[in-house]
């Protein structure tokens, strides 16, 4: 089935058994966040809300919410896209004719990348009968600034070479035509927001809400700066992308959305925006950002507005963040061929842990890798990389601290970057868009570093922790590798203790983390181990000292990852809410 909206993705979900019509109504305040995170969890199809408190319009959400509705929406899996792609490039450099032959699916989509404009556009059959109180925006968590726009597409072009990007912002809503713009830092809209700065120009932009699943997806996908969306969404469609010119503003929006909202942002125009809910599973601080004031509202007939929750994970954006690493990872090697595979890991927000596989072909290129990486477009924002062999699984979170107990010594393994650039979500370093990195070289090094044969079971571990310190409630060791505490309080005082101890013995890391984390879930643990610490602050050795200026560490590395004063609270729904959905629970599906 041909796909080219939202809505047809949504009808094509129903034939499938993938949508659920919820008719009960439904309040867009908290309670669609519940009923959605407890439909993700429990695997169910997408939902569509069509009766929300105050709203003209139907609320979608979990559209893309599972790996199925991924593969339904690219019409195959994303790992065999990947691997289709990095085939065809590397045959095609240098360009041969017969590769397009060799390679007809890849050739189509590549025809498929160029936009084609048309006069009969959807999302233009109405134009200024809606404002914002007219769609059922959310409000995801209790804390929250107040309801937030979470899945908009934002068309911005470069006032110095025309070059588009559709970049994904969250839009807290100030009144009925007009809204926060939260740009972080190296993202392309950011980037053309800055050039209208120093022209001086005010700056039009389109929003596109509830496009289909390509578009969306080239939306949230870590491209290339300069590489544009909207040809990627071509290439994943297999059919050109219809743009047409904006109704009020001179750029170019997309044809088939469900809504565009055009208008201005304003050069000096900036208000406090936020708390907000963020996708590290804490709320994020207010702060400053632009202003957009929308100059008209237009939308295709019975139009449907998307929305998506994030938050501690598992959330949608793990099925959309997976998906495009799968399809985009392979081409690191055309810059970076020793590279074999590398995943960012959902469980702790993408940007806080990349492991990369390497074939090492000449001694610490590894740990090259790991710097070049570092200054790599979105891949810059990575707080933690660890690079092992080419034989190890990125993607295996085991078979990583595996990697480690046998390859890592932190006399050569280990470096530290203190003060660069750090996403603006990451709250740890107590300073917006800065903090510190690390690299864990796990490389296999030729029989060098082998692993501690001396190792304790968990029960003997157990014992020992408790005897060392009292303030540690339990532990579970990963892999004999990974030692994970839950404590009480003063999680560095704890980690220290350990750290330093001679009978603990076999664990080449210890984490201390607080009491709200499951320890014995892989997902949770690494949740509330990478989304909690500083490297410069929180990170200390067995051993430490320093030969000229070099740091040099040694033994056991500690990690304090409880949760700090001062980092925002972590997010938990109302009891009220929980209450209200157990007791509707059976509605919502009749």
């Amino acid at each position: 089935m041909r796909i080219y909206s939202l809505q047809d993705f949504i009808n094509y979900l129903e034939t499938q058994g993938e949508l659920i019509r919820i008719k009960t109504e439904v309040d867009a305040n908290l309670e669609v966040t519940e009923i959605s995170i407890r439909a993700l969890k429990e695997g169910m199809p997408a939902l569509l809300f069509e009766n929300v408190t105050g709203a003209r319009f139907p609320l979608a959400m979990n559209v893309l919410a599972s790996d199925k509705r991924i593969e339904l929406a690219l019409g195959k899996h994303p790992d065999q896209l990947g691997a289709e792609l990095i085939t065809f490039m590397e045959e095609a450099m240098p360009p041969k004719p017969k590769v397009f032959f060799k390679h007809p699916d890849i050739s189509r989509r590549l025809y498929a990348t160029l936009p084609k404009m048309t006069r009969r556009p959807t999302s233009q059959e109405i134009v200024g009968q809606t404002t914002l109180h007219d769609l059922p925006v959310i409000t995801s968590w209790p804390e929250d600034g107040g309801p937030f726009i979470t899945l908009p597409q934002v068309f911005t072009y470069d006032p110095q070479d025309g070059k588009r990007n559709v970049g994904m912002y969250r839009m807290q809503i100030f009144d009925s035509l007009t809204t926060g713009m939260h740009w972080q830092i190296q993202k392309g809209g950011g980037f053309h927001y800055f050039q209208s700065q120093k022209r001086g120009k005010e700056f039009e932009i389109a929003v596109a809400l509830g496009t289909d699943p390509a578009l969306l997806l080239a939306t949230v996908a870590a491209l290339p700066e300069g590489m544009d969306e909207v040809m990627f969404s071509g290439f994943l469609r297999k059919k050109r992308t219809r743009m047409v010119k904006g109704k009020s503003v001179s750029i170019k929006v997309p044809a088939d959305a469900e809504f565009i909202l055009e208008g201005k942002v304003h050069l000096t125009d900036l208000r406090m925006e936020g708390p907000f809910g963020d996708h590290f599973g804490h709320y994020s601080h207010a702060s400053k950002f632009p202003v957009f004031r929308i100059n008209t509202i237009t939308e295709r007939k019975n139009a449907i507005y998307p929305a998506t929750v994030v938050g501690r994970p598992p959330m949608e954006d793990k099925f959309l963040g997976n998906a495009t690493q799968q399809v985009l990872g392979p081409l690191i090697r055309l810059i970076h061929p020793e590279i074999s595979d590398l995943w960012a890991y959902y469980e702790a927000g993408f940007h806080n842990l990349l492991v990369v596989s390497v074939e090492e072909r000449y001694s610490k290129e590894a740990m090259k890798t790991a710097l070049s990486i570092m200054g790599e477009g979105q891949l810059s924002l990575t707080k933690c990389i660890v690079t092992v062999s080419r034989d190890v699984n990125p993607r295996d979170f085991k078979a990583v601290l595996k990697a480690i107990d046998q390859n890592f010594n932190p006399k050569y393994d280990f470096i530290m970057i203190p003060k660069v650039p750090l996403d603006t979500l990451d709250f740890t370093s107590y300073k917006m868009n800065l903090g510190s990195k690390m690299i864990l070289d796990a490389t296999e090094k030729r029989g060098l570093h082998k692993a501690d044969s001396r190792k304790h079971t968990q029960s003997e571990i157990d014992q020992l922790i408790k005897r060392i310190d009292k303030r540690i409630f339990d532990s579970n060791l990963l892999g004999d590798t990974l030692l994970v505490v839950r404590v009480s309080d003063n999680g560095r005082e704890v980690v220290h203790t350990l750290t330093k101890s001679t009978e603990l013995v076999g664990p080449k890391i210890i984490a201390a983390v607080s009491s709200d984390v499951d320890i014995y879930d892989e997902e949770q643990t690494i949740w509330g181990i990478f989304t909690r610490f500083d490297a410069e602050r929180d990170i200390l050795f067995q051993e430490e000292k320093l030969v000229g200026i070099s740091p040099r560490f040694g033994g056991k590395m500690g990690i304090d990852a409880t949760w700090k004063k001062g980092y925002p609270a972590p997010l938990v729904m109302t009891d009220e809410i929980i209450k209200r959905v157990n007791e509707r629970w059976d509605s919502y599906w009749k």
